[in-house]
C-alpha cells in the first residue's frame, strides 16, 4: 500500500542563518541579494527547465519567469522548505504552464543527457553497457531522452527530480505539491515505462 505521508514541513528556525538572512533581504527589496540569489541557483533552475521541457530556448525564457516570480513572491517566504526546495516548486509550476501550450510543439535543440547518464546510468536497474563505453552511452542518452519527452509531464518531472537533480522524496513532494505516496507512484510507473520503451528499442 502506498504511504499517503505528506513532505515534512521545515520551520523558518531551521533554515541556516546566511539564507534566512538572504531571503530577508530579498523580501526588503535589496537588489545585491536578490542577484546573489540569482547566481546561485540561476544553472539549476536552467537545467531543470531544460530536462523538462527539451528546448534550450525554452528553457532560459522559462529561467526569466521563474525568477521574476519568486522575486515578486519572496516576500511570503516563511522557511516552509528549503530556500532551493521552494525554488523547485516555482520552477516545475512555471515549467508545467508552459508546457500545456508548447507540449505539440517539434523541439529540434533537445538537451543531451550524456552527462546524467554517466553519473546517474544505473537508475534503470540492469542497463548495461557495450564494450564502446562511449558510443553505448550517446545511444542510451538519445533513447533516455526520447523516453522522457514520451512520459506524461508530471511523470517526466518526477523522475528528473529524483534521478538527475538527487531530491529526496519529501522535496520531491513539497515540489510537485502532492503527498509522498503519490510521488513514488509516478515515479514507479515512469520507471516501468522507461524500462519497456528502452527494451524496445534495442529489439528494434
Amino acid at each position: 500500500m502506498l504511504s499517503v505521508k505528506h513532505a515534512r514541513v521545515v520551520g523558518w528556525s531551521e533554515l541556516g542563518g546566511r539564507e534566512a538572512a538572504l531571503v530577508q533581504r530579498c523580501a526588503a527589496g535589496d537588489e545585491a541579494a536578490f542577484a546573489e540569489l540569482v547566481a546561485e541557483h540561476q544553472r539549476m533552475v536552467v537545467q531543470l527547465a531544460m530536462n523538462l521541457l527539451g528546448d534550450r530556448d525554452e528553457a532560459l525564457d522559462l529561467s526569466q519567469e521563474v525568477f521574476l516570480r519568486i522575486f515578486r513572491t519572496i516576500h511570503g517566504f516563511r522557511g516552509q522548505s528549503a530556500l532551493r526546495t521552494w525554488i523547485y516548486r516555482i520552477a516545475v509550476n512555471q515549467a508545467r504552464n508552459r508546457h500545456r501550450f508548447w507540449r505539440r510543439r517539434h523541439r529540434a535543440d533537445q538537451v543531451s543527457l550524456d552527462a546524467h547518464v554517466k553519473v546517474h546510468g544505473d537508475f534503470l536497474s540492469g542497463a548495461e553497457f557495450g564494450p564502446d563505453r562511449m558510443l553505448a552511452q550517446k545511444e542510451l542518452a538519445a533513447r533516455l531522452q526520447q523516453a522522457l519527452d514520451a512520459l506524461p509531464f508530471d511523470q517526466r518531472t518526477a523522475i528528473v527530480l529524483r534521478e538527475i537533480d538527487g531530491l529526496s522524496y519529501e522535496e520531491i513532494a513539497f515540489s510537485l505539491g502532492v503527498a509522498i505516496g503519490t510521488v513514488k507512484s509516478r515515479l514507479t510507473r515512469a520507471r516501468q515505462t522507461l524500462r519497456l520503451q528502452l527494451q524496445e528499442a534495442r529489439t528494434a
